[in-house]
């Protein structure tokens, strides 16, 4: 599972150029975050878990939305 990185003023300007560079920040990110959900559920020692998760899917589903945005050639499943 990779970390989440911090994304650079450079990292936005060159995502905004580059389409394939933009897929690769987001799929990674959003990966990145859907591991972290998978754990946070998990943890029974977390008493802010379910505000925790609520707002990592409100985010991962605006990430998964941005990614079908930019790749309308690729299939929809629901």
């Amino acid at each position: 599972m990779h970390e989440f990185s911090t994304i650079t003023d450079s990292d936005l300007a060159r995502a905004r150029e580059d389409a394939n560079f933009r897929k690769r920040l987001l799929t990674e990110n959003l990966e990145c975050l859907l591991g972290k959900l998978s754990k946070l559920q998990r943890d029974p020692k977390n008493t802010q878990r379910a505000d925790q998760v609520r707002e990592g899917v409100e985010l991962a589903v605006k990430l998964a939305d941005l990614l079908r945005r930019i790749a309308p050639q690729a299939p929809h499943t629901a």
